[in-house]
């Protein structure tokens, strides 16, 4: 059970103590030292009287209802709308951030809403919603408010969605998966450079995360890479990451290409264009993923999921809007009978391309 010390503050079980008075927090691979009063990465994890507290608990950025082809998911209920909120802070530093407003801030004027987990997930049925996504910034960060929002939602039958750079510890992970339906990771790379020097993490921790979702639990996985031009978008690198995803992970998990555009820190990098995404789906089908899309950009062929078997075109999208329909009730393609990996209810949703803003009150 979750233990307040305040309305907004509230214990955490992922920290020690060390041998010079310090606190550790080990809810993710940075390890914070903190001295007291002292404030890790994230922001939101603070060493009060000697333990590692949550400061943001029941407070967001907002609240919103976004088609689940947006965080993005696209084999996970298409065209079914999912509410979705964050709160603030992040445990990486990415340059590139593109919600950095969010996920940077240090002021906690920022989490203007309020809502407990049982008023998130009643509102969120209350909206027909069919699930509940933790992001704008990573869940990680905010574990306890997560979990116990993810719980409230099992109660009422909803699905919970975590959108995470997968950045995390063991125990923490374990805790957190076991509540969670679906997830988007966030594989922002395959070179220690590029975690070390951009988003001041390690590559290591998340591939051992993504191992850990797609081995050890029921959750569904898939991945979203945004490519920067001369960053992390090198042909070899591209293979390397598809190769390793087939081979760790198997071919049925789909992978997102996204395209950047020049924010935060990162200002002195022109956009992706789009040829370049088109290059790395193609590199990734070629290495054995059978589900890979572009993002951010238009192109209904390249968002678009086709059957694996015989080619033909299963579900049709447009910039998060469904089309074409052409799987049965229990998720196989119409054409030749393949199953097609994922999660489908006998029917597409219809919420389309729409994103809704949600007043708490």
């Amino acid at each position: 059970m979750t233990e307040f010390i305040s309305a907004d503050t509230v214990k955490t079980r992922f920290w020690h103590v060390l041998e010079d008075g310090r606190v550790q927090c080990d809810a993710c691979p940075r390890f914070c030292k903190l001295h007291k009063g002292q404030r890790g990465l994230c922001f939101v994890r603070q060493n009060l009287d000697h333990q590692v507290v949550m400061t943001s608990y029941g407070r967001s950025s907002g609240f919103a209802i976004d088609p689940i082809e947006k965080k993005p998911l696209n084999h996970f209920l298409p065209g079914t709308p999912v509410f979705s909120f964050g709160t603030a802070g992040c445990n990486l530093a990415c340059k590139f951030c593109q919600n950095w407003d969010i996920s940077k801030s240090r002021e906690m004027d920022t989490l203007m809403s309020k809502a407990t987990p049982e008023a998130i997930a009643k509102t969120a049925l209350e909206h027909g919603c069919a699930s509940v996504a933790y992001t704008y910034n990573d869940p990680v960060i905010f574990h306890e408010y997560a979990v116990d929002t993810a719980k409230a939602c099992r109660k009422l039958g909803l699905k919970s969605v975590a959108v995470s750079a997968g950045y995390v510890t063991p125990e923490p992970r374990a805790e957190f998966y076991q509540w969670m339906d679906a997830a988007n990771i966030d594989l922002k790379a395959f070179s220690e450079r590029f975690y070390h020097q951009i988003t001041g993490g390690h590559l290591q921790p998340v591939l051992d995360t993504l191992k850990y979702i797609k081995h050890e639990t029921p959750v569904w996985l898939e991945l979203t890479t945004l490519l920067i031009p001369g960053e992390n978008d090198a042909d070899a690198e591209i293979e390397e990451m598809a190769r390793w995803v087939v081979e760790n992970l198997g071919p049925d998990v789909p992978m997102h290409f996204t395209a950047f555009h020049p924010d935060w820190k990162m200002l002195d990098k022109p956009s992706t264009p789009k040829q370049t995404l088109l290059n790395a789906r193609r590199i990734a089908i070629e290495n054995g993923v059978r589900y890979a899309y572009v993002g951010n950009v238009h192109d209904k062929s390249a968002s678009s999921t086709y059957c694996h078997s015989c080619g033909n075109l299963l579900i049709g999208r447009d910039w998060h809007q469904l089309s074409e329909w052409n799987l049965d009730t229990t998720g196989h393609c119409t054409f030749c009978g393949t199953p097609c990996a994922g999660v489908f209810a006998e029917r597409p949703g219809s919420w389309g391309a729409r994103r809704r803003s949600v007043a708490m009150s």
